[in-house]
């Protein structure tokens, strides 16, 4: 079975008037045969946070929703939170603290059960916080700014799930282009990984290659710094830094990008399903008029009346009982 897809949420995704991206998790889930684990250990908030989840995917049609709450890494240990996760056909990381997230489960069975499950073809999804945890390399903590400057964030240890990364969330909203050029100024090995709110890279493999898409309202940041010219290496403290060279690519809903071999691939455009309707229905009406004045005997003002009722039923049909468009 191939790898699960992994989506990557910047955090603050819409949960009630258009649940754009828990609806695609749910589905790649299963969708109603859906079973899945919320992991709240990087929240502050306690049993609070998981009821929320628990009635948001039920409500979008989960079969079944648990939660496995490690509070310290003993509780890492503990298998039966592993059965959760292997028995899991989604896993779901809150938003909160990923430092705090990190110490508790990183090295433990419960990370490798996470790692294992998604290498079976499970689901990882998790937004700000759960977002982070998911590459090699997490920003463990840092303050906002568009300048680069020596110290300005730290790094720990991910779980690895999107490999040669790094990932910050919140990304144009609290103004992290700084610190994230900062770690690829200092490790050019990196691709950084920036998410706006209510906004996810969606990661999947095709053809051997991680190819990821990008899924809600904001957009998607890469820093890649495969070429970058840099003085990372012997700045002082708190200088800014040079970053030269670094290829931006800024990718909203509908884009896909090989990260695998670092490219943007060709943008394949979305159709809205009622403008199609609607061009299809106008086409049917040119074609019936073709045929009308092909006809014998058919004058235009008998055309026009025809084509008057026919917009006029169109009009009544759209309507609801209320009077509310439909």
């Amino acid at each position: 079975m191939p790898r699960g897809p992994l989506m990557i949420i910047g955090g603050a995704e819409d949960k009630l008037r258009r649940p754009t991206i828990l609806k695609h998790f749910v589905a790649a889930a299963g969708g109603e045969n859906a079973r899945i684990a919320v992991i709240p250990t990087a929240s502050s908030l306690g049993p609070e946070v998981v009821e929320v989840y628990d009635a948001l995917f039920r409500k979008l049609g989960a079969a079944d929703v648990v939660a496995v709450r490690p509070e310290t890494r003993e509780d890492s240990h503990d298998p039966d939170l592993a059965r959760r996760l292997i028995e899991a056909t989604g896993i779901f990381m809150t938003g909160g603290n990923q430092l705090k997230l990190s110490a508790i489960i990183s090295g433990t069975p419960l990370a490798d059960a996470l790692v294992a499950a998604n290498g079976a073809g499970t689901v990882i999804a998790g937004t700000s916080a759960g977002a982070s945890i998911q590459s090699s390399h997490m920003v463990a903590f840092g303050g906002p700014g568009s300048t680069p400057k020596q110290r300005m964030t730290q790094v720990a240890a991910g779980l690895g799930l999107l490999q040669s990364s790094v990932i910050d969330q919140h990304f144009d909203q609290r103004n992290r282009y700084g610190r994230l050029l900062m770690i690829v100024s200092q490790s050019p090995q990196l691709l950084g990984i920036g998410v706006d709110e209510d906004t996810a890279a969606v990661v999947e493999v095709e053809d051997g290659h991680e190819i990821m898409s990008v899924v809600g309202k904001g957009a998607v940041a890469i820093f890649d710094p495969s070429r970058i010219v840099t003085n990372a290496y012997e700045a002082k403290r708190s200088s800014p830094l040079l970053a030269s060279g670094v290829v931006l690519h800024v990718l909203p809903q509908g884009s896909r990008f090989d990260l695998s071999t670092r490219t943007l691939l060709p943008h394949v455009p979305t159709v809205d399903p009622g403008e199609a309707a609607e061009m299809a229905e106008a086409g049917r009406d040119l074609r019936q008029l073709a045929r009308d004045i092909a006809a014998d005997g058919v004058s235009p003002t008998n055309l026009r009346r025809r084509i008057a009722r026919t917009t006029r039923k169109r009009a009544t049909t759209v309507t609801d009982p209320d009077g509310a468009s439909a």
